[in-house]
């Protein structure tokens, strides 16, 4: 047997993971997936034990709805034949081990620091002397943005060859803040700790990244869920979806200087951010979820406030993306801007909305459901263009789609379970993972015990270090000055993939 097979939200002993030689390893995990458009990888990561490395990789096959799990063992200075070389989307996989432990690869196309984190193993390898990819040329020249903008957005560079306008080739350095997040996880002993830490990996996907560590944490201590927390977190999740997309959309019409768009998408998305302040207390839903009990109920009279808020929401939405959907202004900058075929997008390993753009189905509400989606017979919202407009219009789905869930939902209040009556302790020597779906896509979140059940590794995987490559490769050909458009339709993110 080459892997174990999990279920989303499942732990298992770590020592039922199945070892093989690396060769074997390579060769089984890559022919998982070549030819295999339903299984992608959703983790792949190292971590030294008795003078070893040990390396854990996570296959997801979205059609048996499970996880394939496996793990070798190699020497710290080994050099081994690239993952990469045979399948691309392991790039950043091998990038960030190569990084942390200073393995080297024979073949790897982009060999290059993904993070300068604190605890990389060449410290001589600073973001101050990123090795850019340059082109010596008379009629071309490079366009350097960030890593400060002229903006509240966060750190990160964009280095552009250009010809004249057109962008031949751009390249994304980000690993300009770090946190030590998973670092800071092990040393936080107690529970609010590493939960704030949760709402704090990404401030715009703090519903998805909790949903997350909550899910895993209940996992590894065999905690049964209840209804009401199953219905609070999906209510919350698809709520979160609706706020970022509709400000996403304001922003987008901003970067193409439509104001009256800007303007209504920017109103309307405050009062559902409100809402959650209405809910728990704070707009970007700090403090809602908690593992093991939810902390504020959802009432009646919150279910009728919150319909309130979405009868008035829905039909001035539409109304805006209608117009929006009209005016040739509009399309004529979002048609056949920053576009990606199927073949691109599988091949780099893209998630969540930036692989639905153009028909690769990457949803893990379908693929591996969690909460309540199974009760709602999901269909992903797919798009078959791959570019700003796709994205525009998977967004205004999504939001119309979550408002249909919501009110489903909201049909059939649950029962309040009442507080935790479990203390949260973790089961020894054991292995366990969590996805969600966030707005962005595929979020992971997996964690390994000790024999005293403390934590030894805890690992995280925002969408967006899956999709960064998919806005580099975008923006070939277009002008410059539709980077912003493209970027935004995006909208990726820098602290989750610095963490």
């Amino acid at each position: 047997m080459n892997s174990l097979t999990l279920n989303n939200h499942q732990t298992v002993p770590v020592a039922g993971i199945p070892e093989s030689d690396y060769k074997t390893f390579l060769d089984y995990n890559t022919g998982l997936i070549i030819d295999h458009p339903e299984r992608h990888c959703v983790l792949y990561f190292g971590y030294r034990t008795n003078d070893k490395i040990r390396l854990i990789i996570c296959i997801a096959d979205d059609n048996e709805h499970n996880i394939l799990v496996s793990a070798t063992v190699v020497a710290e200075d080994s050099v081994l034949d690239s993952f990469s070389a045979k399948v691309l989307a392991f790039e950043k996989f091998e990038r960030e081990i190569h990084e942390n432990f200073g393995i080297k690869y024979t073949d790897h196309p982009w060999l290059k620091p993904v993070r300068y984190s604190y605890s990389r193993a060449d410290k001589t390898e600073t973001i101050s002397n990123y090795p850019f990819y340059s082109v010596d040329s008379e009629e071309l020249h490079e366009v350097g943005v960030g890593p400060v903008h002229a903006g509240i957005i966060e750190p990160g560079h964009f280095r552009f060859v250009c010809n004249g306008e057109q962008i031949l080739h751009l390249e994304i350095q980000l690993g300009y803040q770090h946190r030590g997040v998973e670092k800071l996880f092990l040393e936080k002993k107690k529970l609010i700790q590493r939960t704030i830490l949760a709402e704090s990996i990404a401030g715009d996907s703090v519903i998805g990244h909790t949903s997350a560590f909550a899910f895993l944490l209940e996992s590894m201590v065999g905690l049964p869920l209840s209804s009401e927390l199953l219905f609070c977190r999906t209510l919350a999740q698809e709520l979160e979806r609706i706020a970022i997309h509709t400000g996403d959309l304001s922003a987008i019409c901003t970067d193409i200087a439509y104001q009256l768009g800007s303007s209504v998408l920017g109103r309307l998305r405050t009062p559902i951010i409100n809402f959650f302040q209405e809910w728990c207390g704070n707009r970007l839903a700090k403090g809602l979820i908690r593992a093991g009990y939810n902390p504020y109920p959802f009432t009646r009279a919150l279910a009728d406030r919150l319909t309130t808020i979405l009868d008035a929401f829905e039909p001035d939405f539409k109304e805006i993306n209608d117009e929006i959907s009209r005016l040739p202004s509009s399309l004529s900058r979002f048609e056949r801007t920053g576009m990606l075929n199927y073949e691109q997008l599988l091949n780099i390993g893209t998630v969540g909305m930036s692989a639905r753009m153009n028909t690769l189905v990457r949803d893990i509400r379908i693929s591996h459901p969690y909460g309540l989606y199974s009760e709602f017979n999901h269909e992903p919202v797919i798009k078959h263009h791959g570019d700003v407009y796709s994205r525009v219009q998977i967004r205004k789905q999504e939001v119309l789609q979550s408002i249909a869930y919501i009110r489903q939902l909201m049909a059939d209040l649950p029962e309040s379970a009442g507080s935790p009556q479990k203390p949260f302790v973790l089961l020894p020597d054991s292995f366990g993972i969590s996805l969600t779906e966030g707005w962005r896509g595929e979020i992971c979140h997996a964690c390994i015990t000790d024999h005293s059940g403390e934590m030894q590794i805890y690992k995280i995987k925002d969408p967006s270090f899956h999709n960064w490559l998919a806005l580099a490769l975008a923006v070939r050909n277009n002008e410059i000055s539709d980077f912003p458009v493209s970027n935004k339709s995006f909208d990726l993110s820098y602290c989750g993939h610095d963490l």
